[in-house]
């Protein structure tokens, strides 16, 4: 037989990209299943961000990682649908909101010092000034 001629699939444009597997499990592996809600590149900087004290999406927005603004929006909206943050609006007009960790969203809180010691001593980071 031919060999298969594989390539990368893109979205059209303006197409909705599903955020991270939109609610399908893979495996019901517990490592399986975190990657399934916050295993893509920014969720869990926008859950370390919240945990520092960031509270408005123009805060995330200055991170030093840069991350896009329509990725940013659907994060925040991602990650409130798995029920990690909450929104609440603080003026009326514009619409304004802030966020806030959940139960579920603060549960992550040791997960991500581990990531942060690991990240220290393998992977070239510096230990991140007290919040």
């Amino acid at each position: 037989p031919a060999a298969r001629a594989w390539t990368l699939w893109t979205p059209a444009p303006g197409a909705r990209l599903p955020f991270v597997n939109a609610g399908k499990k893979r495996s019901r592996c517990p490592v399986s299943c975190t990657l399934d809600i916050v295993g893509d590149k920014w969720s869990l900087l926008v859950v370390r961000d919240l945990m520092r004290g960031k509270r408005r999406y123009a805060e995330m927005l200055g991170s030093s990682e840069g991350i896009p603004t329509n990725i940013l929006a659907d994060r925040l909206r991602g990650l409130k649908a798995a029920g990690i943050i909450q929104s609440a609006r603080y003026t009326s007009h514009p619409p304004r909101v802030e966020y806030a960790l959940t139960d579920k969203g603060e549960a992550l809180r040791p997960v991500l010092r581990a990531m942060v010691d690991w990240g220290v001593e393998h992977g070239g980071g510096r230990t991140p000034p007290p919040a």
